[in-house]
């Protein structure tokens, strides 16, 4: 077991200067995380400011490209995706020691690209099915509760995430599905289309939740649609950002990550209503990749692609960025941000 020993010392040395209470909580104790999808997949840790700490082996096999939520935590659990290998890396965060450490390998019944977590299951999406694992405080069960084949199940799925009592998933092939869960949160039955699609759809890529709304990017028409109750309700355009990749939902804020245009957009997110409040607040060298915010952080992982680089943002109250600091990596997957109050469990 691999554990990385993150003293509040050292953590206070990585950051920088703190301007309020709530800052300081955050640059002492918040923590990035992302994989380099290598052959010898690691888990990449870096601080609040973007300094790299340390790399935990996964144990398995990189090598997902093209899709979101291949790292994501909740709860004290971080999954990460080994596509290579079929395998779901498991560490725990112990707030009391300071550690990050790897706790399971579990065995996904296709390549994995995409997890999810709820209160009880962790959810593994991989190129021809998503599959549920129930957990409780021993751990997660190596044996899927249930599974389900995707519609397409092509090799194109893209993310999974949690609406209610369903599963949301996107596949680049322009599918966006649902898939139900029973009374203890497990997969039942078969993948169905959601309805009202648009016409012009076009590459369905990443997607956030919250409650039963599910905003999910259609990149390749420049758009990104809310999904509740089984249908599409509302579709808004990227105006002047190209193909709306990944996105992330803080309060009510909603950032995109465009990949040809290299740059990160923000929305008003509210009832049915998707604004472009911002068309750009970020911007990079490379395509962005996958995108986190939680705990007034944000995290973009972007590929130029010679090069990943991780850039970690102070999101202030009007969801403006601030960039605290940037870090070279290999082909890095995924990205999440352990919060202090994630640490503090």
């Amino acid at each position: 077991m691999k554990k990385i020993l993150l003293g509040l010392g050292t953590m206070v040395a990585t950051c920088g200067a703190m301007t309020s209470a709530q800052s300081a909580e955050i640059n002492q104790h918040s923590l990035v995380v992302t994989a380099s999808n290598a052959t010898r997949n690691q888990l990449l840790v870096f601080s609040s400011t973007g300094s790299f700490l340390r790399a935990i082996p996964t144990q398995g096999q990189g090598g997902v490209g093209g899709n979101a939520g291949g790292v994501t935590y909740r709860d004290g659990r971080l999954a990460v995706v080994n596509f290579g290998s079929g395998t779901v890396s498991v560490f725990a965060a112990d707030a009391a020691r300071g550690s990050i450490a790897l706790s399971q390998i579990i065995p996904a019944g296709s390549s994995p690209v995409s997890v999810a977590f709820s209160d009880d299951h962790l959810y593994i999406l991989g190129t021809t099915q998503v599959e549920s694992h129930a957990f409780d405080q021993t751990g997660i069960s190596e044996s899927a509760d249930g599974v389900a084949a995707l519609v397409r199940a092509d090799g194109s799925a893209a993310q999974v995430g949690v609406i209610g009592t369903q599963l949301i998933i996107s596949e680049k092939n322009n599918i966006i599905e649902t898939v139900n869960l029973d009374a203890h949160g497990a997969v039942t039955g078969a993948a169905a289309t959601v309805g009202n699609i648009p016409a012009n759809v076009n590459a369905p890529f990443g997607l956030a939740t919250r409650g039963n709304n599910a905003y999910v990017t259609i990149a390749h028409a420049d758009e990104i649609s809310l999904v509740r109750n089984q249908e599409v309700l509302t579709v808004t355009p990227s105006v002047t950002q190209h193909a709306p990749c990944w996105v992330a939902l803080d309060g009510p804020f909603l950032f995109s990550a465009n990949s040809p245009s290299k740059s990160v957009s923000r929305y008003a997110v509210y009832g049915e209503k998707i604004v472009q409040d911002a068309p750009v607040i970020a911007e990079f060298t490379g395509s962005p990749t996958d995108i986190a915010v939680r705990g007034g952080l944000a995290a973009v992982i972007d590929n130029n692609g010679t090069a990943s680089h991780v850039s970690v943002f102070k999101v202030d109250e009007d969801g403006n960025f601030t960039l605290r600091g940037v870090a070279s990596t290999t082909s890095a997957n995924g990205v999440a941000i352990i919060s202090p109050q994630d640490l503090d469990q």
